[in-house]
């Protein structure tokens, strides 16, 4: 399976407009909404439920967002560029630009664990995470994840 399978571009948010985590995460629950049984409120709910327990944003300008939910049926990633920045109580306390979101179904540890493994060795790459800054489209983004994906 690779990232770029499992990312619908409808999931893709190419001008994050959110300032804050809180407004952040509600932005992003609201486009993977879209390609998922459960609503917006319900993926907000759940991923900060996951920031109460300390915060996703793993320093270096990202945050990777992530819970369990029982109304997905499989791992859903969504993803978020911020041009300007969200603050977002990152371990550096620098702003987010890059958010990967990830929801899988309550009953799925392994495969929860091996995409974020997968995720987190695609943004140790430089210049993948320059690519994404710099994309200007959902199209663009999907592409730049696709050409770096692996299966894992």
């Amino acid at each position: 399976m690779r990232i770029s399978q499992l990312l619908n571009k409808k999931s893709i948010i190419a001008d994050l407009k959110a300032a804050d985590k809180k407004a952040a995460i509600k932005e992003l629950a609201a486009a993977i909404s879209t390609s998922t049984k459960a609503s917006e409120k319900q993926i907000a709910e759940v991923l900060m439920d996951r920031e109460h327990l300390g915060s996703t944003g793993i320093g270096g300008g990202i945050a990777i967002p992530h819970g369990k939910l029982d109304l997905i049926e499989s791992t859903v990633i969504g993803f978020g560029l911020s041009k300007s920045g969200v603050e977002y109580d990152s371990l550096d306390n620098k702003p987010v630009h890059i958010f990967f979101v990830l929801l899988t179904s309550e009953n799925s540890t392994g495969n929860h664990l091996k995409v974020l493994a997968q995720i987190s060795k695609l943004l140790k790459m430089d210049q993948f995470k320059h690519s994404l800054l710099t994309a200007d489209c959902v199209d663009d983004i999907h592409a730049i994840i696709s050409e770096q994906d692996e299966d894992f």
